[in-house]
């Protein structure tokens, strides 16, 4: 079970990270795992920076025997790399403005408050990224053990500068207490 990178031959592949449709003769990451509804393998598609975000692991594994030139290799190297060294950055998917006041912080348990920023978590279980919850801008650092989450947001979220901004001052800012 090799994962593999390769060019893709239509643009017919979504990709698994983000759900966007993977163009074709761009370079797309393969992860190969066991079919849990038969014999052989199966093969989950990314982008790649989506894999070095999401699966760091196989994505590492399978980059020293990439014969495809990959973008920013290095850039993306180090994204995993950071990836295995925080352990649950591979789960974060998002950021947004709570719509409403009903969630709670997976971090700390309390309330996430209506229009306050909240980062989208999922969960890789049998082949799919599995919706988790989310937890406060506050949390951030606690939860991911690191503050440096902004970039990682923006790839999975569409977000202005002044948005980006603001979601690095939430993440700054402690938590607030109903």
């Amino acid at each position: 079970m090799a994962h593999t990178f390769e060019r893709a031959p239509t643009s017919r592949a979504k990709c698994r990270g983000c759900d966007g449709k993977i163009e074709k003769d761009t370079v797309r990451f393969g992860e190969r795992l066991p079919n849990p509804y038969g014999e052989g393998e199966m093969t989950l598609w990314f982008h790649p920076p989506c894999a070095a975000h999401k699966r760091p692991e196989p994505f590492l594994e399978a980059l020293p025997d990439s014969e495809f030139p990959v973008d920013a290799a290095d850039a993306l190297e180090q994204i995993a790399r950071t990836g295995l060294a925080c352990r649950r950055l591979p789960r974060l998917n998002g950021a947004e403005r709570s719509p409403t006041a009903r969630a709670r912080c997976r971090s700390c348990r309390e309330l996430i408050a209506k229009d306050t920023w909240r980062v989208a978590l999922v969960f890789f279980e049998e082949g799919r990224f599995e919706a988790s919850g989310y937890i406060h801008a506050g949390c951030v650092t606690e939860y991911f053990e690191t503050p440096d989450v902004v970039e990682r947001v923006r790839h999975f979220s569409e977000m202005s500068d002044a948005d980006a901004a603001d979601l690095t001052a939430a993440i700054a800012a402690p938590p607030s207490s109903p």
